[in-house]
Parts: C-alpha cells; structure tokens; sequence
C-alpha cells in the first residue's frame, strides 16, 4: 500500500479516462470562479501529454467568453513552430466550445529573453490573479513549468518571494531559451493539478516526494510550497495499456 500523501493521486486504466476527468474537474473549477468573480483564468502545460485533456475540454460547456487562458511555460519560438506550446493549445483547446476563450501567450515576437519575459510579465498584470486553476507537466529530471535542476536562475524560479510574475529561463537541459510562470503563480492557484504519464515518471514524482532530505527535483519544491492540496493525475502510457 503507498503511503499517505499531502497530495491526492488520482490513477486511471488509460489516458483517455484520465483526459475526460481532468477535464470534468476543470471545467468545474473554473465554472466555480465564473459563478464567483465573473470571470476565470487557467493556465496550462505544453508538450505531447496534454493534447488529450485539451480536446475533452474545450468541448465542456462554459461561458468561455469569460475565461481567460495562459501558459505555465512557453519555448522562445514563435507559434508557428513546431516546439510552441501556444500552437499546441491553440490547435487543441481554443476550439469547439472553447475557441471563445481570451488567451494570453507568452510570445511576443522577440528573440531577446529577457525582453520576452519583461513583456509577458506585463501583459500577465492585467489578468486577474490568483489562477484558478493550474495544470503541470512533469519530465523525467523532475522538472515542472521551466523549472529545470540545471536552469541558471533556479534559485530565483523557486523563490516563493519574487515579485515577478514572468521570468526568463536558461537550462542546458532546455535545449532551447524559455519563459516560465514563477512560483508564486503556480503555488498559489486555487486549483493545482499534475498531468502525468507513463510508469517512469510516476517513478520520478514518488522518488521526489518521498520523506527525508529534499529532493533536488523543482517538483517537489512545487508541492511543497502550494497553497491548496496539489492532486495528480496518472495514467500508464498508451503503449502499456493491455
């Protein structure tokens, strides 16, 4: 039997149950926000796990004309890549139902990285904070949002006092120069959930929040310092199914 946890875990036979309820789980929190302040803001992950629960949501019925959607993370490519998370939301979840959703990128047309995030950071003031809702991603080294072991900032991306709401990211790890969400955003959403996949990482995230000595992993950093119970979400992956 696993252990209790400061967090809940959710596990699922496949992905596809796992990206209906995530769904259903979204879609209530923000319809909750929507009821309460007239107005909601989720934030999502990029990368090839979340295209699943993107669909399932953004057939989900809410007043999207009130939502707001941003990015935890963004590459610094323009969304016309093939690596940009904006285009992957925009292919996967401002759509159907969802394509009346305001979304709020990251990007701004330049290659300086510091510009980016300055700009971005901007643009994130006039949204209304703290998010709702919150959906991580995790990769094998334990990373979250941009959050990498080998980022040159780290200390300052996992800096529960930083007064940016946007910073820029080096990690050789990366492969490329990012944008990230700092932890304050992400910590303080009303609503913390991690999407992962696969046995490896599940491996990964219960090796990183194991008792004892912290693990270097920026994840467990995360869940350390959020303010409402995170909850995991976990399904193998699809070449495992039966």
């Amino acid at each position: 039997m696993r252990p209790a946890s400061p967090y809940g875990f959710h596990a699922f036979e496949d992905a596809d149950a796992l990206a209906e309820t995530l769904a259903d789980t979204i879609a209530g929190h923000l319809d909750a926000a929507l009821r309460r302040d007239g107005r909601a803001m989720l934030a999502v992950s990029g990368g090839t796990t979340p295209a699943r629960f993107f669909r399932q949501l953004s057939q989900r019925p809410l007043d999207w004309e009130r939502v707001t959607v941003t990015l935890v993370d963004e590459r610094l490519v323009p969304p016309a890549a093939a690596r940009s998370n904006e285009r992957l939301v925009r292919e996967t979840l401002l759509r159907d139902r969802a394509g009346q959703a305001r979304f709020v990128g990251l990007w701004s047309g330049t290659a300086d990285l510091a510009a980016a995030a300055a700009a971005a950071d901007e643009r994130l003031a006039n949204c209304l904070l703290p998010l709702d809702a919150v959906v991580l991603g995790m990769g094998l080294d334990g990373h979250t949002a941009s959050y990498f072991p080998d980022a040159e900032n780290l200390d300052t991306l996992l800096d529960p006092a930083t007064k940016a709401r946007v910073l820029p990211v080096r990690a050789p790890s990366a492969g490329e120069d990012r944008l990230t969400l700092t932890l304050p955003l992400v910590a303080g959403a009303r609503f913390l959930a991690l999407h992962i996949e696969g046995e490896a990482k599940r491996t990964v995230f219960e090796q990183a929040m194991q008792a004892g000595p912290a693990s270097s992993a920026p994840i467990r950093a995360v869940f350390e310092r959020a303010t409402t119970p995170p909850t995991v979400y976990w399904a193998p992956s699809e070449d495992k199914k039966p």
